[in-house]
């Protein structure tokens, strides 16, 4: 069992998405904590494996809750979960090592989806016997698989940006709107949204709105 560590300030908020991880067969709620500093207190004494964290927390910033943690020596991993979509805060949350980062509001199943992605790399790389080189590059090619097989003149950082972005997306997201939200240009974000379909974890839309061309919107489907 994956334990989790529940991070929110606002108490109901918190017992809605513990009831979201309790339906997720594999992982169990540990704990709750509603500041900065009781989530750094229950890591200490609960051990959660994944922590899902809000950033807007009433005595610190989320983010400097993972700085805290990782100073203290603790290495359990986070996810994001918050209502925070400025670009600096997803640039942030990724420089940091989040597993994921997930909009506020959201439901049962998108949260679901990323718990079981999750679980899956966590079991893969737990599964991994380092005897040479290329055990190591297959465990870091596995890890990073969302970046994997980059066409030229990508880069693992910004493709990981992008997804993330499409992943945090409530619905859709369009070039325009992801350039937006991680400071890149419009053909840029094309550019890496266009791969994200090629490869299959990806889906485009077009929306006749408006009269001219019809916008495409991406949305993520791969776990």
């Amino acid at each position: 069992m994956i334990g989790v560590l529940v991070v929110d300030d606002d108490f109901m908020v918190s017992r809605i998405h513990r009831g979201f991880v309790e339906q997720v067969p594999g992982f169990r709620v540990v704990g709750t904590a509603h500041t900065g500093q009781e989530a750094i207190d229950a890591a200490a004494t609960l051990a959660p494996d994944l922590i899902l964290l809000d950033l807007y927390l009433p005595d610190m910033f989320g983010l400097d809750v993972v700085v805290r943690l990782r100073a203290a020596g603790h290495d359990c991993d986070v996810m994001v979960i918050t209502a925070a979509k400025e670009a600096d805060a997803v640039r942030s949350a990724v420089r940091h090592g989040v597993v994921n980062y997930l909009l506020k509001p959201f439901g049962v199943d998108d949260l679901r989806q990323r718990l079981e992605q999750y679980a899956r790399r966590r079991t893969g790389l737990g599964e991994v016997r380092v005897r040479d080189q290329a055990d190591v590059d297959r465990a870091l090619a596995r890890a990073a698989a969302p970046t994997a097989g980059l066409p030229k003149g990508l880069s693992p950082e910004t493709a990981r940006l992008v997804e993330q972005a499409l992943r945090s997306a409530a619905e859709t997201l369009s070039a325009a709107e992801c350039a937006d939200r991680i400071g890149i240009s419009r053909v840029s974000a094309r550019r890496y949204l266009e791969h994200l379909r090629d490869s299959g974890r990806a889906e485009v839309r077009l929306r006749y709105a408006v009269p001219g061309r019809p916008e495409h919107r991406y949305r993520w489907v791969s776990g």
